[in-house]
């Protein structure tokens, strides 16, 4: 019975110990991680992570050591990015009239509303009218919101384009006057009066390798070429201007997917990250879901105008961040990647988000390092498939039965 004891004893650390080694060997790259002296702790992820990780971070995987032992660290992945919420507000059409100033609308709210947003929709499809938008808390002293504010929608061949949304500094009042300096009476739809509200999710700037500006006289296009250093999430692009005239023009940004060889060099396969309008009425920056994107082409339809003098752009990226339940301080812990086919994890620790606290301690990430134990074996055949691990186990369980029987012998 003691032989036999042994012997499972024995097998059973030897695969503890192949198990440990498993458990790490399909991971390229690791990062020490440093400062764990709680349970709960975040990592946020440098932008070098993504050029050696899968690009929907599947293969992000979080252990600790301590001598033999082993374990693997629960986390939620999150991406920071703004939050927007809407709170539309009831209200009449109180009154409709016009002079020679032009054509007014008064709103009158259920009760005295807080807003900053009204959106407006007209019949008309071609238009260009300046309005004038005031507040008052009896219909009888008017405040100035807004004045020469321009609104406008072009409809043809080569642009379907409509500004008629109203944005202003926060205002609390029970009627708000809408004057449109019109040549013709407008034909307004609809009318949405809103408090928006954004939160602001932390985002970082993004510097690129390259950049180079294309106008291209025979097809009508200006297009931007920028190359980032790494690949990298985008999340924000913002083209600077300059110039003195109104515009607005349709806009397309891509990214590259892949590449492939051609007797003229090099070309690229691109995929859509947003499609709009830049325009001298709006702020000329475009949000859109956070993607890894090494190269990006923007493209501008000038038509017949004359190209746009564009002067730069910004990019801005959402923050990854891992946060994690560390129960063992003692361990040493690191964060591995870098394997193709890994899936992504699934840890119950999403479904009780509710009780990982507000406020974590960030944790120290190191540089990456190889991986010591990763091995390129293709092969995933049975360990005892393999001739020379089976002679060597089957030597080491004669050697032991050996000196196992020879001490019962002796006793």
């Amino acid at each position: 019975m003691m032989l036999k004891l042994k012997i499972k004893i024995l097998a059973l650390l030897v695969c503890c110990a192949i198990g440990l080694q498993a458990q790490t060997n399909t991971y390229r790259y690791k990062r020490e991680l440093k400062g764990i002296n709680t349970t709960w702790h975040s990592i946020t992820l440098p932008n070098e992570v993504f050029k050696n990780a899968q690009s929907g971070l599947a293969d992000l995987r979080i252990y600790g050591f301590k001598g033999k032992d082993t374990v693997e660290v629960p986390y939620i992945l999150e991406q920071s990015a703004d939050q927007m919420t809407d709170k539309e507000t009831s209200f009449n059409i109180i009154n409709q009239s016009n002079n020679a100033n032009g054509y007014f609308y008064t709103f009158q709210a259920s009760a005295a509303a807080t807003i900053n947003q009204i959106k407006l929709s007209f019949k008309q499809t071609n238009f260009d009218w300046k309005v004038k938008l005031e507040g008052s808390n009896d219909n009888k002293e008017w405040f100035t919101v807004l004045e020469n504010y321009r609104i406008l929608a072009i409809k043809n061949n080569n642009t379907d384009y409509q500004f008629t949304q109203l944005n202003f500094p926060v205002a609390k009042y029970s009627y708000f006057r809408l004057a449109i300096k019109a040549n013709e009476q407008p034909q307004l739809s609809a009318a949405k009066i809103l408090k928006t509200d954004t939160l602001k999710g932390i985002s970082k700037n993004i510097t690129y390798q390259s950049y180079q500006l294309f106008n291209d006289a025979k097809n009508k296009q200006s297009t931007i070429d920028v190359t980032l250093a790494n690949p990298t999430p985008l999340s924000y692009l913002k083209i600077n201007t300059q110039g003195d005239f109104d515009f607005y023009r349709a806009l397309k940004i891509e990214y590259v997917t892949d590449s492939f060889k051609t007797d003229k060099g090099i070309q690229y396969n691109y995929a859509p990250l947003f499609e709009g309008t830049i325009s001298s009425l709006e702020v000329p920056e475009f949000n859109f879901t956070g993607t890894l994107v090494s190269r990006l082409k923007v493209t501008i339809e000038n038509n017949d105008n004359k190209p746009l003098h564009l002067t730069s752009i910004t990019l801005k990226g959402p923050v990854y961040e891992l946060v994690g339940r560390f129960d063992d301080a003692s361990l040493s812990y690191a964060l591995y990647y870098g394997n193709k086919e890994a899936t992504t994890p699934s840890y119950e620790l999403k479904n009780f988000e509710h009780k990982i606290p507000m406020s974590v301690v960030a944790l120290a990430i190191g540089a990456e390092q190889n991986n010591p134990a990763f091995t390129t074996a293709k092969t995933k055949a049975p360990l005892f498939e393999n001739k020379l691990w089976l002679w060597c186990l089957m030597g080491v369980i004669i050697a032991l039965l050996g000196f196992f029987a020879y001490k019962m012998l002796r006793s």
